[in-house]
């Protein structure tokens, strides 16, 4: 069986069982908090446990390595958006150890392009475009360094209401234990 099929043949399981209904909430977090964190599967239910989070509790933003690569992408607008639309009031951007994105280069990554058939052409034609693959495939050195330089351009944005705060953690994996990086509320 694939992998959609799968899904939705438990789907159709879980709406006939009516087992939705003790995940029903509202669309606003009740902790007034917006979290942005890596996508790294490890963390789906270990972040929201560590941080003694329901559902419905935060808006959660995964991306990989928790990185706000651009001030006006979607991660920076859907952060905005948790903010001014739906009643957060503060943000917890959240890294972790052992991050996929630490050290990533894009030389690595555009040589699996290849392998999996995208063309030489193509990615000439991006580059030519003005995509600098070095810069767009780049991750990180340091998590707790990436962590707060997300924390910054977050806390400075032009759009951001300055009395939210803003923190910066780093989570383990492994046991869920969270490290302060930044504290919101001292900034």
């Amino acid at each position: 069986m694939k992998i959609l099929d799968e899904i939705l043949s438990h789907n159709e399981q879980f709406v006939e069982n009516k087992e939705y209904e003790k995940f029903q909430t509202d669309k606003f977090p009740h902790k007034r908090l917006v979290i942005l964190s890596c996508m790294d599967t490890r963390l789906v239910e270990l972040l929201p446990k560590a941080m003694h989070l329901g559902n419905g509790d935060a808006k959660i933003i995964k991306t990989a390595g928790a990185l706000v690569s651009h001030p006006f992408g979607s991660i920076m607008r859907s952060i905005l958006v948790a903010i001014y639309e739906l009643g957060a009031d503060e943000v917890c951007v959240i890294g972790h150890y052992d991050c996929g994105m630490a050290s990533l280069k894009a030389e690595s990554t555009l040589k699996k392009m290849k392998e999996r058939g995208v063309s030489e052409e193509k990615l000439e034609t991006l580059q030519y475009s003005g995509v600098d693959f070095e810069r767009f495939l780049h991750g990180f050195d340091c998590v707790e360094d990436s962590v707060k330089h997300s924390v910054e351009t977050i806390r400075k944005h032009p759009l951001m209401p300055q009395d939210v705060p803003v923190h910066g953690l780093v989570i383990d994996p492994k046991t869920g234990r969270l490290d302060l990086m930044v504290s919101g509320y001292e900034a």
